[in-house]
């Protein structure tokens, strides 16, 4: 099935807020990490998201280029080439685009969606994140504000934060950020809405209720769904139940499970699991490294082992970890089995 168009992308949010469930959103470098993506959604038989950060373009542009933008093109026409082989729909995302970064990624790539919907030709990207969670809120919303008036002209969802995720990312390290500015307030979430929801495009927050980004030792860090729950209701209570936002997880990657299943009682659609598939995708390197070290390397004087030090032999292994750690994401948001397809792999 090729990469859903707007239409099927908002049926998937509104179909996972209906249901309780949520998509897992899942960062691509590479080819070979984005055939571990849809071959485990693939096997789960779940819809999902396909996302690209800036220093996952850069990285797939080459370390001759390091141009974030083309990188992220090049990724996503791979996509919508490869998507077609599978009976599982997916939407592409871009993840945390920085008030640094949207001259040179979020607008490059807005203005090439435009050039193709000129030509009749689908979305390259169906939504893109901006993160001002560094900017004051009101700062934050107005250059989001802008961002959504042109994406809602282009058929883009735009995704904001509000807060701030802790830890590090991409080399944006916000380790050192006071607590409370890791947990949105219900009045931030209110004033996201009222001041975003009148242009008439749509629009996800990233809310924050205690993530880090990586994986953090239990108690280092408190996480609070309950602050979604409450942001939502001051939201609904105000402007009635239809009104209730598309939330997005980040910092997903070892948390509990039982917060998991929490934030999908309060409306989170999408949840962002990048830490566990880099560690599923690079422990069968690892692996395979030390099992065949005399024949990985040309070892004293010896020709090692072409079948063993081939690319191929071991990113393979790494293809599988990374697909069998989507599949486990997928059952842990309980989009398993819930694609609005079916089947799995078309032949």
């Amino acid at each position: 099935m090729p990469v859903a168009n707007y239409k099927q992308y908002c049926e998937m949010l509104d179909r996972a807020k209906k249901g309780k469930f949520a998509y897992p959103a899942i960062n691509v470098t590479s080819i070979a990490t984005l055939n571990a993506t849809l071959k485990g959604l693939a096997e789960a038989k779940s819809d999902g998201i396909i996302q690209v950060s800036t220093g996952g373009g850069e990285f797939a542009s080459g370390t001759a280029i390091k141009d974030m933008a083309l990188g992220a093109i090049v990724l996503a026409e791979a996509c919508h080439t490869l998507a077609a082989r599978y009976n599982v729909m997916v939407a592409l995302h871009t993840d945390h685009c920085h008030p640094d970064k949207v001259e040179k990624f979020l607008k490059p790539l807005i203005a090439e969606t435009e050039k193709r919907r000129a030509k009749g030709l689908p979305n390259l990207f169906n939504s893109h994140m901006f993160d001002g969670s560094e900017l004051s809120l009101a700062e934050n919303l107005k250059v989001s504000k802008e961002l959504l008036e042109i994406c809602t002209k282009n058929e883009i969802i735009l995704e904001v934060e509000t807060g701030v995720v802790g830890g590090e990312e991409d080399g944006h390290d916000t380790s050192g950020v006071s607590n409370e500015k890791l947990y949105t307030t219900p009045d931030d979430m209110l004033t996201v809405y009222e001041t975003l929801n009148p242009i008439g495009g749509r629009f996800m927050l990233a809310a924050t209720f205690g993530n880090v980004h990586g994986v953090y030792k239990p108690g280092n860090v408190k996480l609070k769904p309950s602050i979604l729950k409450d942001g939502q209701d001051e939201i609904i209570s105000k402007h009635g139940q239809q009104a209730a936002l598309d939330l997005v997880f980040h910092g997903g990657s070892g948390s509990e499970l039982s917060d998991i299943h929490e934030t999908l009682e309060y409306g989170v659609i999408k949840m962002n699991v990048d830490t566990d598939t880099q560690y599923a995708f690079t422990k069968p390197i690892v692996e395979h490294m030390f099992k065949n070290y005399d024949g990985v390397l040309k070892i004293e004087g010896e020709v090692g082992n072409k079948k063993l030090y081939d690319p191929r032999a071991y990113m393979k292994k790494a293809e599988d970890g990374m697909a069998k750690r989507i599949v486990q994401a997928c059952n842990d948001l309980k989009s398993t089995g819930k694609s609005m397809l079916s089947g799995a792999v078309a032949a």
